[in-house]
């Protein structure tokens, strides 16, 4: 889910034109008849990740080897006592009540991330599978509170970037084997097949999430891609095609301009935690980098479809095991980083996750930053918040930020908006006390 230190502050969205790709030639509905993607990640679902439920992981702390993602979680506990303690999650986590009270917040699409492991499981995998049936539940359920869906292939064999997220923490591998990119294939065609039996809410396909530039070649993305939009489109040939930017700059991209790709997305990430160059703005400054956001999507939109496909309130990396199971943080410095210690002398993670913590103008100033950040998005074709829920980190939990007044609840009651959501989209003007156009 998260860009690490490695990667540049800004995910940077790509000036390329997609041959038969432009905004005005796509017919799919889009934004549920509207222009614009207003959803959050059902994350923590079907691919684990330690800081988003700690409830699961808080047996092995202090433990070593310890069990730091979900591979490691089945192969600890075995496949039975793996698969038991899964489904139990699976009909926990997200509940008919959770789908109802994001579309009640005025919210028209869900991202849902899954594993490759739910279509295809090799004998030496520990993974356990039966995410189907709870997924086609969720998939029902927003349905009845009409709500549309984005299935997003989260985590590939190999892993495509080392992180958590991807299902296996450590290496990149996904490119080491064609078998992994054949079995990658056969995952979007298992996520094509539950598009083509919910037409009318599954909407869009992500082919993989955050695949790393820094690991992989970006020869290799580029073939996939194109190996899996036509093997998707065989089976669902009206779906949206959504590819991630893979971290890459926009001087690196004028060769991903395929020609005769359709209804095809581009997904960009931004955070502000996870690199020096953001971790350490003062709230002001949080609230200006929106600006360069907001310019890049809003300029890369007028040629592809564009989607910050993920984002939050946070400001610090303080949220427990957010870098990973075990580790600590680089805002006090009890991570290694550059820094060598704490942002700032003094920095403490104590009471920053907690809205119960926030004083005042920390309450007005997340408030602010969330109606900048949807500006910003919004200059593009929309966004998705990660995550829809959290047991313990509150600045990365839409709804409970929502419900407290620190994000707008519909998206479009803002206090501090900088443009008229009356206007046309087109002709967007940032005008604020930290943009001015």
């Amino acid at each position: 889910m998260r860009a690490l230190a490695r990667l540049s502050a800004v995910v940077a969205v790509v000036f390329v034109t997609f041959a038969g790709s432009s905004p005005s030639d796509l017919s799919r509905r889009f934004g549920n008849g509207k222009d614009i993607i207003r959803g959050v990640n059902l994350g923590g679902l079907f691919v684990l990740e330690p800081w988003i439920k700690p409830s699961l992981f808080k047996q092995w702390e202090g433990n070593s080897p310890q069990v730091v993602d979900e591979w490691t979680y089945c192969a600890a506990l075995g496949k039975n006592e793996c698969a038991s303690r899964l489904k139990q999650h699976w009909s926990t986590w997200v509940t008919e009540s959770d789908i109802a009270t994001l579309a009640k917040l005025g919210l028209n699409y869900l991202r849902i991330p899954i594993g490759y492991w739910a279509f295809t499981v090799k004998g030496d995998e520990p993974y356990v599978q039966g995410q189907i049936p709870y997924l086609k539940k969720v998939l029902g359920w927003m349905r009845k509170y009409n709500l549309y869906a984005v299935l997003d292939l989260h985590g590939v064999p190999g892993s495509q970037n080392g992180f958590d997220n991807s299902g296996k923490r450590g290496e990149v591998r996904w490119q080491q084997t064609q078998e992994n990119i054949d079995r990658s294939i056969q995952a979007s065609v298992g996520l094509a097949k539950i598009a083509a039996e919910y037409p009318n809410v599954v909407d869009a396909i992500e082919l993989v999430n955050e695949p790393a530039s820094w690991a992989l070649s970006r020869e290799g993305i580029l073939d996939y891609y194109k190996r899996s939009y036509s093997a998707v489109r065989d089976v669902a040939p009206s779906v949206t095609i959504v590819i991630h930017d893979a971290f890459f700059s926009p001087s690196d991209w004028p060769q991903f301009n395929v020609p005769g790709w359709s209804n095809v997305i581009l997904d960009t990430h931004t955070y502000h935690v996870f690199v020096k160059d953001r971790l350490v703005l003062s709230r002001d400054d949080h609230l200006k980098a929106t600006c360069q956001d907001a310019s890049n999507v809003r300029n890369f939109n007028t040629q592809l479809w564009t989607i910050t496909g993920e984002w939050s309130l946070a400001t610090t990396d303080c949220a427990r095991w957010l870098n990973g199971f075990g580790r600590g943080a680089r805002w006090d410095g009890s991570l290694p980083w550059e820094l060598n210690g704490p942002v700032y002398p003094g920095a403490t993670c104590a009471g920053q996750n907690s809205i119960s913590a926030w004083d005042a103008p920390t309450r007005v100033f997340f408030r602010q930053f969330a109606e900048a950040q949807m500006d910003a998005y919004e200059a593009g074709s929309g966004w998705f918040f990660w995550n829809f829920k959290t047991e313990e980190a509150d600045d990365w939990n839409y709804i409970k930020l929502a419900q407290n007044g620190l994000i707008p609840n519909p998206p479009t009651d803002r206090h501090y908006s900088r443009y008229s959501l009356d206007n046309p989209h087109g002709s967007i003007k940032l005008n604020s006390p930290w943009c001015h156009e």
